[in-house]
C-alpha cells in the first residue's frame, strides 16, 4: 500500500494524541524557537509532522522521539526532501535524551507533549539539564500555570518548586482548542524552560530536595510540622528560619532549598 492510499492516521487516546494542525499557531512557536542549522533539534512526539517539517526546513537536521509505530513512516516520507530526520521508536518517559549529545553540541528540546503524562516527562527531562540548552513544550495549559506560579498562589505546589529550581519558566502564549485534531477539552499553552548553568539556590542534595518538597506538598492543608514531620520536626524547621505552622504553599523556592540542606545535613547515615 503506498503512501497516499494509506488511511487517515486516528489519533489514540492511550497516545494522548491531539494533532496541531493551525499554520499560524505553528508559525508562531517556530519563532518562538527560532532554530538554526548549527543546532541540535530534538523533537518529543512529532506525530504528523506539524511542527518536524517547519524545524528541518530551517536547521537541515533533527532527531525525533516517537512511540506511535504508525506514524513513523508517515513521517519520513513527509519530510523525506527537508532534511536528515532521526526517528527514535521509544517512550520519551524511558529514553535516554543524554545519548543525543554525544557531539558536544546542547540540545534544543521541542514537543507537543501528551497532556496526560507531561508532568512525569518534564521530571525526567530534569535529569539531563545539563546537556539541555532549552525547551519549548505544549503542554495543557493548567501545567504550565502550575510551573510558573508563586508562593501564595492557588496553583503553587510542587511542579512549580522542582522546575524553578532548576529551570528559567516562561510561559509564552496559549492556544484554544481549535488549533488540533481532535481538539482537545482544554486551552493549551506554549512554555519555555531554560536550565539554569548557576541554580538560583544552593541545593546540596538533589534527591533529598525533590524529597522533601514531594512530602510538604502531599497533602497541602497540612502544615510544615506534620507534612515533613518523618524528615524534621519542628524545631529543626524553626531552625532554618520558617514557622513550622505554615503551609508549604506559603514557602519560597529558597525557603526549601534552606530546609532540605539543613535536614540533609542532620539526617541518620543510611
Amino acid at each position: 500500500m503506498s503512501i497516499k492510499s494509506r488511511p487517515p492516521h486516528q489519533a489514540k487516546k492511550r497516545f494522548g494524541q491531539n494533532f496541531l494542525h493551525d499554520p499560524g499557531v505553528i508559525q508562531r512557536i517556530i519563532a518562538q524557537i527560532n532554530p538554526k542549522p548549527d543546532e541540535h533539534l530534538v523533537e518529543i512526539g512529532p506525530g504528523q509532522g506539524a511542527i518536524t517539517r517547519e524545524l528541518l526546513k530551517r536547521a537541515g537536521r533533527l532527531d525525533a522521539v516517537e512511540l506511535d509505530r504508525d506514524l513513523i513512516h508517515p513521517l519520513a516520507v513527509a519530510c523525506a526532501d527537508l532534511g536528515e530526520l532521526n526517528i527514535y521508536n521509544s517512550d520519551a518517559l524511558k529514553f535516554d535524551f543524554a545519548q543525543l549529545a554525544g557531539d558536544g553540541r546542547p540540545l534544543r528540546l521541542v514537543g507537543n507533549l501528551p497532556y496526560n503524562i507531561s508532568t512525569p516527562i518534564l521530571f525526567h527531562l530534569l535529569q539531563y539539564a545539563d546537556v539541555i540548552q532549552d525547551m519549548h513544550f505544549m503542554l495543557q495549559k493548567e501545567v504550565v500555570e502550575r510551573m510558573a506560579a508563586g508562593p501564595g498562589s492557588k496553583t503553587y505546589g510542587r511542579l512549580s518548586v522542582m522546575m524553578q529550581a532548576w529551570c528559567q519558566v516562561e510561559s509564552l502564549f496559549e492556544i484554544g482548542p481549535g488549533a488540533f485534531k481532535p481538539a482537545p477539552k482544554v486551552d493549551s499553552a506554549i512554555v519555555r524552560l531554560i536550565p539554569y548553568s548557576e541554580p538560583p539556590c544552593r541545593i546540596d542534595d538533589a534527591t533529598y530536595f525533590a524529597q522533601l518538597v514531594t512530602s510538604a506538598f502531599a497533602q497541602r492543608r497540612k502544615t510544615l510540622r506534620n507534612s515533613l514531620g518523618k524528615l524534621m520536626d519542628a524545631e529543626l524547621i524553626g531552625a532554618a528560619g520558617i514557622d513550622p505552622s505554615l503551609r508549604a504553599e506559603r514557602l519560597s523556592l529558597a525557603d526549601f532549598a534552606r530546609l532540605a540542606n539543613l535536614a540533609c545535613k542532620t539526617a541518620p547515615s543510611a
